[in-house]
Formats: C-alpha cells, sequence, structure tokens
C-alpha cells in the first residue's frame, strides 16, 4: 500500500479547520489512504462531545477520512499523556501507519521535540524547578512551563509552546512514539486562524474553533455555522440538533453528577483519577451544597487545579474509572474498535488483518465479548459501553441505552 497518514482527534465537531488539517496533511506525507483514531463521547477536556461517536465517523468518513477507529473512554477523558499513549498504541497495533500528522499552534517539530527530550530524561536540574515551582502551589502544568522556561534558557524560542493545548498534545504525541520505539513519523502543521481554545466566533472568517461553534449550537439559529462547516458536517450537526441528539455541556449530567459525588465518600472520591492532596476533602463539601456543575466548579476552584483537570474528574465519577483503570490503561495494549470505513478503509482493514492477525479488532462488541479471554480488554470495552449508556442522558429525545451493540458501523 501506498503511504498511510494517521490523525488523532475529536472532531468535536468536524469543522473547516479539520478538513485543512487532513488535505494538507495528505498533501505533505504524499498519503493515498488516512486514518483517524477519534475520541469518543466524551473528551479530553472533561467534556461531553456534542454529538454521538458515529456521527462523529460519519462527518469525518464523508470529509474524506478512510477508516475512523474509537479511542477508548479511559484513554479520551485522560490526562494530556494518557491520551496520546493510547492513541499512538492503537495507531502503532495497525502496523500500516507512516505518518502521524498533528495541530499545533507553533507548527515547529524541533522546538517540540527539545522539550520532549528534557521530559523524557528528567535531568535533576529540571526536576529540582519543576519541585520548586510546585511548592507555590500553582497548578502541574503552568509549573511544567516556568520549570522548562527555566531549565531551557531561551524565553524567545519556547515563549508560551506550553500554555497551547495543541502544542501540549503534539508534545505528548512525539513522547509516546519514542517511548514505544515506534517507527511512526511525526508531522506538526501550524494551526489556521483560530485558536483551539477560541470562544469567539469571527462573522467573516471560514475558520473557526470547535469551542466557538459549539457555543453557537446553544442559540436558536445556527445558519452561520455553513460558512465554517463542511456541508455534510453541517447537515449532520443540523439534523442532531431538530432531533434533540445532541450534548451542549457538561451541566446536561448536573444530577447525574451531583448524586455520584454525594453518594461516594471521601476515600471513595480519593481514588478517582487527578485527585490528589486532599482535593477529595474539597469536592465532597462542595458538592453537599450546590445543585449544578457550575456551582461546583466555582466552589472548588482553585490555582492549584485546572478547570479542565477538575471536569475530568467528574466524569471520572459518573463513569466510574479509577486510578486503578488508569494503571490498567497504561499497561494494555488496547483493542481497534471500528467505528467507520469507506471502500478504501476496507482496503485498509484487510491489510491490517493480514499482518496482525492476532489483532483485537472489534466490529461486533457483542461478538468481541462472546470469544475473547482477555479479561482487561473486557473491562475496558465495558466502560466504553457505560460511557455510551451515560451519554445518551443527555439527550433531549431518544435517550437509549445499549447503542454499542445496536449501531451499525458507519460505511461509505
Amino acid at each position: 500500500m501506498s503511504n498511510i497518514l494517521g490523525i488523532v482527534c475529536e472532531y468535536n465537531p468536524f469543522h473547516n479547520g479539520h478538513l485543512y488539517h487532513l488535505t494538507e496533511s495528505k498533501k505533505i506525507t504524499n498519503s493515498d489512504y488516512s486514518v483517524a483514531v477519534i475520541s469518543g463521547n466524551f473528551t479530553q477536556r472533561g467534556e461531553p462531545s456534542i454529538i454521538n461517536k458515529w456521527l462523529k465517523a460519519e462527518m469525518a468518513l464523508k470529509s474524506g477520512v478512510d477508516l475512523v477507529i474509537e479511542l477508548p473512554v479511559i484513554y479520551s477523558i485522560s490526562s494530556a499523556e494518557n491520551f496520546a499513549h493510547g492513541a499512538v498504541k492503537i495507531l502503532d497495533s495497525l502496523n500500516i501507519v507512516d505518518f502521524l500528522s498533528f495541530g499545533s499552534e507553533c507548527g515547529d517539530i524541533a522546538v517540540l521535540n527539545d522539550i520532549v527530550d528534557v521530559l523524557i530524561e528528567e535531568p535533576k536540574a529540571y526536576t529540582t524547578l519543576l519541585s520548586h515551582e510546585l511548592s507555590k502551589g500553582i497548578s502541574f502544568p503552568k509549573a511544567r512551563e516556568n520549570a522548562l522556561m527555566m531549565y531551557l534558557g531561551n524565553i524567545r524560542r519556547f515563549a508560551n509552546i506550553l500554555s497551547a493545548p495543541n502544542n501540549i498534545l503534539g508534545i505528548e504525541y512525539l513522547k509516546a512514539i519514542k517511548k514505544q520505539n515506534s517507527m511512526i513519523r511525526p508531522i506538526a502543521l501550524k494551526r489556521k486562524e483560530s485558536n483551539h481554545n477560541d470562544n469567539l466566533f469571527s462573522p467573516s472568517s471560514s475558520f473557526s474553533s470547535a469551542s466557538a461553534i459549539r457555543n453557537i449550537c446553544n442559540s436558536n439559529d445556527i445558519t452561520q455555522l455553513q460558512r465554517v462547516m463542511p456541508e455534510s458536517s453541517f447537515d449532520i450537526l443540523e439534523d442532531c440538533l431538530k432531533k434533540g441528539n445532541i450534548v451542549r455541556n457538561l451541566s446536561a449530567f448536573d444530577k447525574e453528577i451531583i448524586y455520584m459525588l454525594r453518594k461516594m465518600s471521601t476515600d471513595e472520591i480519593a481514588e478517582l483519577p487527578d485527585v490528589s492532596e486532599g482535593l477529595e476533602f474539597s469536592l465532597k463539601k462542595a458538592v453537599n451544597s450546590c445543585n449544578s456543575v457550575v456551582e461546583l466548579l466555582t466552589l472548588v476552584d482553585s490555582k492549584r487545579y485546572t478547570k479542565t483537570r477538575i471536569q475530568r474528574i467528574l466524569l471520572y465519577a459518573i463513569l466510574g474509572i479509577t486510578k486503578k483503570d488508569i494503571l490498567l490503561s497504561q499497561n494494555t495494549s488496547p483493542y481497534v474498535r471500528i467505528l467507520g470505513f469507506n471502500e478504501k478503509g476496507k482496503e485498509m482493514i484487510s491489510e491490517i488483518t493480514r499482518r496482525n492477525p492476532k489483532l483485537n479488532l472489534i466490529t461486533s462488541v457483542k461478538k468481541f465479548l462472546d470469544e475473547t479471554s482477555n479479561k482487561n480488554l473486557k473491562y475496558m470495552l465495558s466502560k466504553d459501553i457505560w460511557a455510551t449508556n451515560v451519554y445518551t442522558l443527555g439527550f433531549e429525545y431518544d435517550s437509549k441505552a445499549n447503542l454499542d451493540y445496536t449501531q451499525k458501523i458507519v460505511t461509505l
């Protein structure tokens, strides 16, 4: 087969920026085939996807992706490090992917690699600086950024690199590739126009961030989104809005989150990933005196913990994901769950199975659960199934359970 491009993404939802990244990456790498590993129904920012994972797969396929694979939920809502670790493991396990292209605010892979080398080697001078910064009570991301800037000693070259979310993810992809001794070649593509977390919607540009698009979905008129999304993606999103099958934000699960955290003991909350340094007591106190996620986030606001980290913890609570589960995911080679494919994707699946006859490839959830003897993979898949069942509770209509068993693979 000719060159195969790998992409890790959320497509929440698929917009013109994603289309630009896909088409430019194909040109740069001279790839005729593409595979995307996408977050399912919940994302790394600790938020629900605005539409379900099968519709995101359909958007991707209609815009030029050939094969769509789901990133298991234990990875998809993890820290950037475990998110990237899981995605790269999946791409590498296919044994056919030549390139991994990711969006980046800086677009300079050499700069990112300089940071990666420090993070992998962890020289004593750097770890000492990091410990000193953490002692100030600031968040880990900010402490790491400060420590790296001081250690590398070139403010002009490295300024703002670690405060940009796509740079951070890019660094983690590079780390994962190196740690796993993967032969996949990384490509960094500079983001075009809008920033990842930019909530402002430009009335003239044909590019917008996914955050701004999701904000527009809170209004009654989304016609302006036609300018910033491929027509097929807009049509899918518009249809979901009409049917009440979207989940706008984490507040859709107010009652479920409050209920679960009130039910849990402080010891149980302490076992949730990302909970440390007594945060369980702050969470328990806050949840006993509030009635919504917005109130809860306000009450536990701290310079040591980012909003994204707290939101991930809330998802861990309702999805039943613990620190042991994260450890399991780090030490497990994940399954390859196919969400959709086109004719080229079908060719890729044939080549993948030819090269990897023992690969845990899932095209039917029921069949896989009936036939596999791997308890760890069964457990991880059960979390994906439960995540979908929780996710549909956020729908206005048709909140059906067990979609992982009944929803067909998307084919074009």
